[in-house]
């Protein structure tokens, strides 16, 4: 599970804004046009763009200031009050006359969004401003753990601007993580970390991504071209990939989703919060799709907060188990299309109470190759193996803490007394049996490649725990 021990400071740069939303139901067409008739019932704004990086911040428990340009108008008076709800710094908010602060309107019946309409500002902020709060973030840059640049092209991340803060943060050792746009990404140079999407990834590379081949060419010229410390391409439902030394892809667990909006958000905020935490990348990104995966769950803009993505992993641990227990026809059917070059390993046994016996013995096992395969003796059968009163587990609970431990591949429970018509249907490479079946025949070594004996860990057994707390 996550902790974060320590409240990390972190700076916002970028462009602000409103999500309004109305809410409300449709029952008729209008008789002055083709169109729907909306009832609104309620009306509710949150913050928006950068700002929703500042609130997934918030809710995952980071101080916050956030440095960014606004209009001079009514609009700005709103998302003020909402930074200041939030406990959130606004020294380095600077307003400019003309232009307007963005607010973005939904018009929503029965949880669908009917139409969106925008007030806003697109053109570059003035020199003057640029130039004013550049200065302001490089006089405060050494107060924060890392910067966070969300960029929605609405011209507050001018070129010069950008690099600007990036150099400021580099020369000071601090991080910069950017959510990326447009086409051109070369004011991001020198940035930690940056976090487009497949299709901004494409568009930003010239790749065009079809395969994992072509994700690995354009992410690593990403990389190298901007000279960039890391690269994280997310995939929507296929997770992320990361480039570092390699490109590595970390999956997600499919959920049922609901609104999309702010998802890159929070995947920026998160990466955020994991690195200052102390995470490695690879960590951090894997906090960062959990967080990503609670938000989506969710209706509108939103947050994702510590216990909310621990719930997210309890339930995600639960469904990988799970997966892992099959039958011996559907684990048949999995093997039939695994790589020729994938060793098999196969071991059995009741693992009544699990203890670290069984632990190190499984991990020797899964090292002799590629898949570990434990078949698990039914109820039924180790009742007539060792006697009344066992198992103290049934098999269903002792396969769900099998399945748990991330170097078993695969739990199958067998009701037969040996696991011989098992290991025929299944055909492993290697089979993993206790040393002290030396000197004696090892039931199924006959249908396998080679038989290993592995060593167990001295006075370690199920019976000893179970004497000693019948003896306390």
């Amino acid at each position: 599970m996550y902790k974060i021990s320590k409240i990390p400071k972190i700076l916002v740069v970028g462009d602000l804004m409103i999500d309004h939303y109305l809410w409300g139901s449709c029952e008729r067409i209008s008789p002055e046009a083709p169109v729907q008739v909306v009832d609104i019932k309620n009306e509710t704004s949150a913050l928006g763009g950068a700002g929703n990086v500042i609130s997934n911040l918030v809710s995952l428990g980071a101080s916050v200031d956030a440095a960014s340009v606004i209009g001079d108008d009514e609009n700005r008076n709103d998302l003020i009050d909402m930074l200041k709800k939030l406990g959130v710094g606004i020294d380095m908010l600077l307003f400019e006359k003309g232009r307007k602060t963005a607010k973005k309107s939904r018009i929503m019946a029965s949880h669908q969004q009917i139409v969106r309409y925008d007030l806003e500002s697109k053109n570059d902020i003035s020199i003057e401003s640029q130039e004013k709060l550049l200065k302001a973030v490089s006089g405060a840059i050494l107060k924060y753990d890392l910067v966070l640049i969300s960029d929605y092209a609405k011209g507050v991340l001018t070129d010069e601007f950008t690099s600007g803060v990036i150099k400021t943060a580099k020369e000071n050792g601090k991080f910069t993580l950017i959510d990326p746009k447009g086409e051109d990404y070369s004011k991001y140079a020198g940035a930690t970390l940056i976090t487009p999407n497949k299709k901004e990834a494409s568009i930003a590379s010239g790749i065009k991504i079809t395969d994992d081949k072509s994700l690995k060419t354009a992410g690593e010229k990403l990389k190298k071209e901007l000279g960039l410390d890391f690269v994280i391409v997310t995939l929507s439902e296929d997770g992320m990939a990361i480039f570092h030394e390699n490109m590595t892809k970390i999956p997600t667990i499919a959920r049922e989703v609901y609104d999309v909006t702010g998802a890159g958000d929070t995947v920026l905020a998160a990466l955020g919060i994991g690195l200052c935490a102390g995470f490695d990348i690879y960590k951090a990104a894997l906090f960062a799709t959990s967080a990503a995966a609670v938000v989506v769950a969710k209706l509108g803009s939103a947050a994702a907060n510590i216990d909310e993505i621990n719930r997210y992993e309890n339930q995600k641990l639960k469904i990988e188990c799970e997966s892992k227990i099959l039958s011996a026809d559907e684990l048949q059917k999995i093997l039939e299309h695994k790589d020729k070059k994938a060793k098999i390993v196969f071991t059995n046994g009741c693992f009544d109470i699990l203890h670290a016996g069984h632990v190190k013995y499984l991990q020797n096992a899964k090292n002799l190759g590629s898949l570990l395969i434990v078949g698990l003796n039914s109820d039924e059968s180790v009742q007539r193996l060792k006697g009344g009163g066992r198992p103290i587990n049934d098999c269903q609970d002792r396969a769900v803490v099998l399945s748990s431990l991330g170097f078993v591949d695969y739990v199958v429970i067998f009701e037969e007394d040996t696991p011989y018509q098992l290991i025929q249907k299944l055909k492993p490479d290697i089979l993993a049996k206790g040393a002290d079946y030396k000197g004696r025949e090892v039931v199924g070594g006959d249908l396998v490649k080679e038989v290993v004996l592995i060593d167990f860990v001295e006075n370690k057994s199920t019976t000893n725990i179970i004497k000693r707390i019948q003896n306390q």
